[in-house]
């Protein structure tokens, strides 16, 4: 167990989940909400890529509060300020399209120009099976790889489209589907993502369409190898969900993703995310 906070009065308590990735918070809710470790909390949410926080049972109102402490609740798609997560139509009707792409591994807003910095999620109702959230540390997977793999996509860039998203899980789209997603438009982004703070991470996931100069055929090699080893052992964590949960993840360094589930089952979180101050360079 180690202590990160320099604050006489409290300390941030946490223990290591695995070496590579994920830590795990031993405080009270109650000393989350004071605000006084919010400091401590983002500079370990940078080493670690995700922190778990056990049953803290937040309501939708501290959720968002805590989520302000540590630099800024955004509004959701419909200017919701916490937004319900699940493939139930009885929860979520309108964005359950939307939330089909959260079962393959994913960094979010990597069609805006400044994504957001990280979310919250926590558990209200468990699935019947299956449901866990997957997270893969792209920081430490970058820093592993062989000197000579790393020089060769340093310099990469990549066509990133919510259209190629919609084929992960519709692979056979109406003419009206795909002209709907391609009117999302497309990005060109960084293979590697040099980070203000000098680190560096690998920039993946379902919206990867193609290596820029690259053919298709090497393109799915560069990307899938990629991803195969950023998600693989060392770097990853799968969060089995208790009840009362919450999660927190970095999206500047992090991939993740939902395990299937019974879609009808009831299964649901509530996210609110954090404002984010870093464009992908």
């Amino acid at each position: 167990m180690t202590a990160t906070d320099t604050d006489t009065r409290l300390v941030l308590r946490h223990e290591t989940i695995k070496p590579k990735i994920g830590a795990r918070i031993l405080n009270t809710k109650e000393e989350l909400l004071t605000g006084e470790l919010a400091t401590a909390i983002n500079e370990l949410l940078e080493q670690r890529g995700v922190l778990v926080f056990p049953q803290l049972h937040f309501t939708d109102a501290e959720q968002v509060e805590f989520t302000n402490q540590l630099g800024g609740n955004v509004e959701e798609l419909r200017g919701q300020a916490v937004f319900p997560i699940s493939l139930d139509r009885r929860i979520n009707q309108e964005a359950v399209e939307y939330l089909k792409g959260s079962l393959y591994w994913h960094i979010d807003g990597t069609m805006n120009p400044v994504p957001v910095r990280g979310s919250i999620l926590t558990s209200k109702v468990l699935p019947t099976w299956g449901g866990n959230t997957e997270f893969a540390n792209c920081y430490a997977a970058w820093d592993d790889l062989p000197e000579n793999a790393r020089a060769k996509i340093e310099d990469l860039s990549v066509i990133h489209s919510m259209w190629v998203t919609g084929l992960y899980h519709t692979p056979e789209p109406t003419l009206a589907q795909l002209r709907d997603w391609q009117a999302k438009g497309e990005v060109e982004l960084p293979l590697v993502w040099k980070h203000k703070s000098g680190r560096k991470s690998l920039v993946l996931g379902n919206t990867a369409q193609q290596v820029v100069g690259k053919c298709l055929a090497e393109s799915a090699r560069i990307l899938h190898g990629l991803r195969e080893f950023a998600t693989s052992e060392p770097y990853h964590y799968s969060h089995v969900w208790s009840v009362g949960d919450s999660v927190l993840w970095d999206n500047t360094g992090t991939l993740h993703r939902a395990m299937p589930y019974d879609p009808d089952c009831g299964r649901l979180l509530h996210r609110t995310i954090l404002l984010g101050s870093e464009p992908f360079a």
